[in-house]
């Protein structure tokens, strides 16, 4: 599914708006709204420390808002308790990957559906993530803490699978991974979008690789959204080539175009 604009109540998966959260006296994020569409990836793209991971953090019940709301699938979940969200259909996959250390591989997976009852599913389900990353069923019975950073990264993100969400979270999928496994990372991601229908919220600092798997886009600043676009259009938005995608044009007397402020100040 392609980025549309059809923004009935009926195509909104997740919406927030107007919200804010904190660290104590510190604000992360201020005024915040977005919508993300069911059967789309949206990505939020921010330097480190812009906020992205907090805006995840809040729709997943994990920080409380101290002002605004959260609506999934057209019910109000702000501040909700996180195991409760998770049933209503939302997976958050944090930044950093958390995995159970001490459990296999298998135990991990399963770990991921604890919400559901149907044997048969969770089993068909299991072989399915163990398709999308093969390495997974081949070390599903070594302890999660032994993986590779990259082997840790899939089988968080097969984790959350297994819950078989409508919404999933993803944060920094490519944090601390080599090129060629971020482009694998990314491949499947938009795989499991294609294949399962599953709507995903991916916030990314690697702006190239998240333009081009996302549908629609938000680009984070100091806490506030400042842009959103299509992909599509935002991979073509001078400031976006520039200060994001580093593709920075000379001008007349060779002065880079990055000594100049972004336009959406």
């Amino acid at each position: 599914m392609t980025a549309m604009a059809i923004t009935s109540a009926d195509d909104v998966l997740l919406a927030l708006a107007n919200v804010e959260s904190a660290y104590g006296p510190i604000k992360a994020i201020r005024g915040v709204s977005l919508k993300v569409r069911r059967g789309e990836i949206a990505t939020v793209l921010g330097s480190n420390g812009a906020g992205k991971s907090t805006i995840l953090k809040t729709i997943s019940g994990v920080l409380d808002p101290t002002r605004g709301t959260v609506t999934f699938k057209g019910q109000d979940i702000t501040a909700r308790d996180p195991a409760e969200i998770v049933r209503r259909g939302l997976v958050h996959v944090p930044e950093g990957r958390e995995v159970f250390p001490l459990l296999n591989v298998h135990d991990n997976l399963l770990m991921g559906a604890y919400t559901r009852n149907d044997r048969d599913g969770v089993a068909r389900d299991l072989e399915q993530v163990y398709g999308y990353f093969p390495i997974l069923k081949e070390r599903e019975k070594q302890d999660a803490g032994l993986l590779s950073g990259g082997q840790q990264q899939m089988l968080a993100i097969s984790r959350a699978l297994m819950a078989r969400p409508d919404l999933i979270l993803l944060d920094e999928p490519s944090l601390g991974l080599s090129p060629k496994l971020t482009k694998e990372i990314f491949e499947i991601v938009v795989r499991i979008n294609r294949e399962r229908g599953c709507t995903i919220l991916l916030v990314e600092q690697n702006a190239n690789m998240a333009l081009n798997a996302a549908d629609y886009g938000y680009v984070l600043e100091n806490g506030r959204i400042v842009m959103e676009d299509t992909c599509e259009r935002l991979r073509e938005k001078e400031d976006i080539r520039e200060f994001y995608l580093g593709m920075k044009d000379a001008g007349v007397r060779g002065e880079r175009r990055w000594k100049k402020k972004k336009t959406w100040r």
